[in-house]
């Protein structure tokens, strides 16, 4: 007879793979649990109690926080003024257009947070233009979903955020650690397209590199919006305020801005509420269904088991992070990322310690996973939501992702095995 874990795991992935909203589908699976174990003495309201403390941490008020001021962002003017940048300082790349796309998501990503968010914003605003000058569907929609991957890793990454609070990790750190992976992202992400673009003859915005002048005129506008990501770095940094407190200056940051730039109205406000309200509750309720099923997890000592079982099995650190990367990208084409990521990295995280891995290095490998599961099918979150937005069919568009596959495959390889390149900043600065 099986085990009540194994039945409880076996409810989550059956309900996961009917389409049931993630957090119904792992509060389905602790109801299970509680059924078939009813000697383990667990009452309906201690579950409950469970599942409203995973949303009552205080790091977790930084996501409503980041989300509210990115939503802003997006009606402040602000994305008008990036792309405007990004279009002269790309525009005279082969693929212009796509260029543009890869520099638009890199910049914003420090200021929304979500690649969610991100990759419905460009596809709504880059990807008809790009149609219209000769770019295929799947492939504009592929750039743009793809480039997307670069904004968790940026900082204020709403998945950091969330990271940091379950494990303990500092949030301050995980933020810097992404930076020079989300560059060197970006750079590889350029050629890739570049070449693509050469061999299918897209055009480019501009015959000649932009000078200094039409560099300074453009950069202008942007430079406020830019500002954000170091004042919230350097805030936490110099100990101004906490991340939680970043979010608050985030969003007070982006009024200012769209006050400045008169263009937030009363009308905007209350959009902006909505939206926030709506992202916002569907994240906590899987949050806190989600860190339900991790208590029941620890009940049932799985975290200490699979410690144990892993150091058994893995002989060193660099076995054990190449199963745990072909185990993460296996879970991320399944289960949504921020619901794995609260589920196995409590449990993860101590195995990862004990083979000497810095918690904050392990954590972007982590995030970076899941980043790639939500571009992969079959239940990659932004392979639907840009196929969605851009009408693109799915074949379509995972053909056209190829290149970008192996390319995130390569980048995960090097930032596992190169943790200098996520310890190095935060080692320097702290």
């Amino acid at each position: 007879m099986m085990s009540p874990i194994a039945i409880s795991a076996v409810v989550l992935l059956v309900l996961l793979f009917m389409n049931v909203p993630v957090f119904a589908a792992v509060l389905g699976a602790c109801i299970g649990y509680f059924i078939v174990n009813p000697e383990a003495g667990i009452t309906g309201a201690l579950a409950a109690q469970r599942v409203i403390s995973g949303m009552q941490s205080i790091p977790i008020l930084a996501v409503p926080f980041f989300v509210a001021s990115g939503v802003l962002m997006n009606y402040c003017g602000i994305t008008e003024r990036m792309l405007d940048f990004c279009k002269v300082l790309t525009g005279h790349m082969t693929g212009g257009l796509a260029q543009v796309n890869i520099a638009l998501s890199t910049l914003m990503g420090g200021m929304s947070g979500s690649s969610l968010a991100d990759a419905a914003m460009e596809a709504k605003m880059l990807v008809p233009e790009m149609e219209r000058s000769g770019y295929g569907r799947g492939f504009s929609s592929a750039v743009t979903a793809a480039s997307s991957i670069i904004t968790p890793l940026i900082p204020p990454g709403i998945a950091a955020i969330i990271y940091g609070s379950i494990t303990n990790t500092s949030i301050g750190k995980l933020f810097i650690a992404g930076v020079v992976p989300a560059v060197i992202l970006c750079a590889l992400m350029m050629i890739i397209v570049n070449v693509v673009s050469k061999k299918r003859g897209y055009p480019k915005l501009s015959d000649k590199m932009a000078s200094r002048g039409e560099l300074w005129k453009s950069f202008k506008p942007a430079f406020l919006p830019l500002c954000l990501p170091f004042i919230i770095i350097g805030g936490i940094r110099f100990g101004i305020f906490t991340p939680t407190e970043a979010g608050a200056i985030a969003i007070l940051y982006a009024l200012i801005l769209g006050i400045i730039y008169k263009e937030l109205s009363a009308k905007h406000v209350v959009t902006c509420i909505k939206e926030t309200v709506a992202t916002t509750a569907s994240i906590l309720l899987i949050v806190g269904a989600a860190t339900c099923f991790s208590w029941v997890l620890t009940w049932e000592n799985v975290p200490q088991n699979m410690t144990n079982l892993m150091i058994d099995i893995c002989k060193n650190k660099y076995v054990f992070l190449l199963v745990i990367n072909l185990f993460l990208l296996f879970v991320g084409m399944f289960i949504e990322a921020t619901a794995a990521q609260i589920v196995l990295a409590p449990m993860l995280v101590p195995v990862a310690v004990a083979f000497g891995i810095d918690p904050v290095h392990f954590g972007m490998v982590f995030i970076f996973n899941m980043a790639i599961g939500s571009l992969t099918p079959p239940m990659g979150n932004l392979m639907f939501v840009v196929c969605g937005v851009t009408k693109c069919k799915t074949e379509e568009f995972i053909r056209a992702s190829v290149p970008f596959y192996i390319l995130l495959f390569a980048m995960l390889l090097l930032l596992t095995y190169v943790p200098f390149l996520t310890t190095a900043l935060p080692n320097l600065l702290y």
